[in-house]
């Protein structure tokens, strides 16, 4: 775990800031909210990873990434989400659910401990 814990410390910030990024995105599907957005960010991110990416788009649904890396004897299957469920009431929001906040050391915004954040 050596190699895998230099490499988090290493990239801690970044990848703080990727997840500010991904939350601060507006993607409520049950509304139709930011989602064409929120896939063409998600895409974007895994080809900067070097996956090749597929955006797949059937007529009235929302559009799949599908995206691979690697080669291999194995292979890992991961099935996400990137969208969050509606915010709304916003009143009993302390900050902007789509405005990442950070408070006592850790991060609020919609989607932040759900799927969303494991991008």
């Amino acid at each position: 775990m050596d190699a895998f814990e230099a490499h988090i410390a290493a990239n801690q910030q970044r990848y703080w800031e990727e997840l500010r990024e991904f939350v601060a995105q507006p993607s409520v599907a049950a509304q139709n909210l930011g989602m064409e957005t929120t896939a063409a960010w998600v895409a974007a991110r895994l080809e900067r990873i070097g996956a090749a990416v597929q955006v797949l788009r059937m007529p009235g649904a929302m559009p799949v990434i599908w995206a691979t890396i690697g080669t291999g004897p194995r292979t890992l299957l991961i099935y996400d989400h990137y969208d969050v469920q509606p915010a709304e009431p916003f009143a009993l929001w302390t900050s902007p659910p789509f405005t990442p906040t950070e408070r006592d050391g850790k991060l609020y915004a919609r989607g932040v401990a759900d799927t969303k954040s494991t991008l």
